[in-house]
């Protein structure tokens, strides 16, 4: 009989990634089950944030917290 290793999760939550772009595509990709996630494109938002519109239908940016969060 043998006995793997098992990792009983690998939960990351959005908030938790550092506030890079690399990071979020990395991130993006992990949840997306390996599925390349990429940048369609970006803009400032009203407040003159960076808003970064994705290639999985949504848009994202980082708040005054230096956090990833959803802009709707």
């Amino acid at each position: 009989m043998s006995s793997a290793f098992v990792k009983e999760s690998d939960d990351q939550w959005l908030h938790d990634i550092p506030p890079t772009l690399t990071a979020l595509l990395v991130y993006l990709t992990r949840e997306n089950n390996g599925v390349r996630v990429y940048e369609q494109k970006s803009f400032k938002n009203s407040d003159g944030a960076m808003v970064y519109a994705m290639s999985n239908g949504l848009s994202y940016s980082v708040d005054k917290n230096s956090r990833w969060e959803i802009v709707w």
